[in-house]
């Protein structure tokens, strides 16, 4: 049974994976060249003039903050976009159907995003290095917190997957709801410098936290940010959105017509 299970699991994750490395100059490519045009024009260019930021180079504080959102992105279209290719060709009711558990189902979808998700991150690394150093002040939270965001944001692309009744309805989240809560999570500016009332409603921005908690893991500065309760609210996440993705497969919503 568990073979079935590993077997099946390993399938799925398989396929995710071959997918975005077949059409990698669409899949990795274009957000490494994106990413380094902003190393370019907020790091080299903004930067030079911005100076300092909470004690470091602009470019040295705003690197984690831009490896972070390319983890993000592409980890929730990675998902968002095969489980609904998926869902658009009626082969996931095949998956349905098959003798495996949901988990097995949303694990091998997730497990893609995650891989797509942190090997562009890993790219983005590499290439800031061309324009600053990463110190890394702490292994363990930097690889936990990166981790943790990539299947937080996998799991948001699978519901987001669910509900998509076409292929446009994909887009709507990113570009109205991820893309400003990911502005306005810090990737650019400290929350210390903002007033304080948006600073307190910059609290309420999930992603804050993630980066933060990342930024941490690299320079040893978080923005006042308590990492114990980033990784909380992190771990709380995932726990939240994998029932309601379980939830969702087994009540059949928006997969069965």
């Amino acid at each position: 049974m568990w073979q079935q299970y590993w077997t099946a699991f390993v399938t799925i994750y398989i396929r995710e994976v071959r997918r975005f490395l077949r059409i990698w100059p669409q899949t990795l490519l274009p957000p490494a060249i994106t990413m380094v045009l902003y190393f370019i024009i907020f790091g080299s260019v903004i930067g030079s003039r911005i100076g300092q930021m909470e004690g470091y180079s602009y470019m040295e504080y705003v690197v984690p903050g831009l490896i972070m959102m390319s983890v993000i992105t592409n980890a929730y279209n990675n998902v968002a976009s095969s489980f609904f290719s998926n869902k658009f060709q009626r082969s996931v009711e095949e998956l349905l159907v098959a003798p495996i558990p949901n988990s097995i189902i949303l694990a091998g979808f997730v497990l893609g995003g995650v891989t797509r998700g942190l090997a562009v991150g890993f790219i983005v690394t590499l290439l800031s290095l061309a324009f600053t150093t990463l110190p890394i002040h702490n292994i363990w939270i930097t690889i936990l917190a990166v981790l943790l965001t990539a299947i937080v944001f996998s799991l948001g692309g699978f519901i987001n997957a669910i509900y998509a009744d076409k292929f446009d309805d994909i887009s709507i989240i990113p570009t109205f709801i991820l893309t400003p809560l990911t502005y306005l999570g810090g990737v650019f500016y400290s929350v210390n410098i903002l007033p304080d009332f948006w600073g307190y409603i910059s609290l309420a921005n999930p992603i804050l936290y993630m980066v933060n908690a990342f930024r941490y893991g690299i320079l040893g500065h978080s923005d006042g940010i308590s990492i114990g309760l980033a990784m909380l609210i992190l771990a709380g996440f995932a726990a939240v959105l994998s029932y309601y993705c379980l939830y969702l497969l087994r009540t059949g919503k928006g997969l069965r017509h």
